[in-house]
């Protein structure tokens, strides 16, 4: 039932995100508010209280979106999920990345279930999207570097970045230079991508979704440089010394149609996204209730 409930909901947060506000960025203002305002609206449906991290963007009002669910330790440490809800100019977003938020509200949704020994922390971010990316108005660039002057203690952050589209034809999966040699050439699995700084967490994470699901798991640790490793919001935090990674589908390297205007909700597997979700919710649960 759970899965059902998973796969209605996803479908729902994706159809409405990509297919009924559409394009959502700083040339999109209005729609960019809109999605905001979604966000918003589900988490407070969720008993949450909303706190907004507010600035200007090309004289565009502009907005991180944070929700908390309090871990019954003393200790505040704090797993941090996140996920940019802007697009890329020109296209609709549906895989990039309605899907992550989708995942992040369901997630937030999940643990209001739980009293988990750490701090959940759910986070939306804006403007991840070019010409943002790689500088210091990225709309993650300016919250963790706000985090790090709190001296919030983030043992974790997990982006969550295009995460829906899955193919069992062979060799529907690409790679970089040499990884298909190490790496299965179907593209049905989700993946953790870390740097060398947060491979321990990763491995620790990799066995916990394993523990809870049967859903294909890949993940390497490598190089930033390396195209694809660093393009989310983990790279912000990276930046601020904190441990972190991306969970995806890999994007480019098996979506046909990233970027584009193409990128819409029919294209994606809400079935298998389901059992990234649940999979994710259960090895994230067991890993908030250790000592990271």
């Amino acid at each position: 039932m759970q899965l059902e409930t998973l796969e209605q909901n996803l479908r729902r947060h994706v159809y409405h995100l990509a297919d009924e506000i559409g394009e959502r960025n700083i040339w999109h203002p209005d729609a960019l508010h809109v999605a905001e305002e979604y966000v918003t609206s589900i988490w407070r449906e969720q008993g949450y209280t909303v706190e907004r991290q507010a600035y200007q963007e090309h004289g565009v009002p502009c907005a991180n979106l944070e929700v908390t669910r309090q871990g019954t330790s003393q200790e505040e440490q704090i797993i941090l999920l996140g996920a940019h809800y802007d697009s890329v100019q020109g296209s609709p977003g549906a895989n990039d990345n309605a899907s992550g938020v989708a995942v992040l509200l369901e997630l937030s949704r999940l643990f209001r279930t739980l009293s988990p020994a750490m701090t959940i922390r759910f986070v939306a971010f804006t403007n991840e999207e070019p010409p943002f990316f790689f500088s210091g108005r990225q709309g993650s660039r300016l919250y963790a570097k706000a985090a790090r002057r709190r001296g919030d203690d983030i043992r974790l952050m997990l982006a969550l970045e295009t995460m829906g589209y899955y193919s069992d034809a062979p060799h529907s999966q690409r790679y970089p230079p040499l990884f298909r040699y190490f790496y299965p050439h179907r593209a049905d699995f989700i993946s953790l991508v870390s740097n060398f700084g947060s491979r321990r967490l990763m491995h620790r994470l990799a066995r916990a979704f394993r523990h809870s699901t049967d859903f294909p798991l890949q993940h390497i640790a490598t190089f930033a440089v390396i195209p694809g490793v660093a393009w989310s919001d983990h790279l912000s935090f990276w930046i601020q010394r904190y441990k972190a990674l991306m969970v995806t589908d890999t994007a480019f390297y098996r979506y046909p149609y990233y970027h584009s205007a193409q990128d819409t909700a029919e294209k994606l597997d809400y079935a298998r996204l389901a059992q990234v979700c649940d999979g994710l919710f259960r090895a994230v649960s067991l890993l908030a209730d250790e000592r990271l």
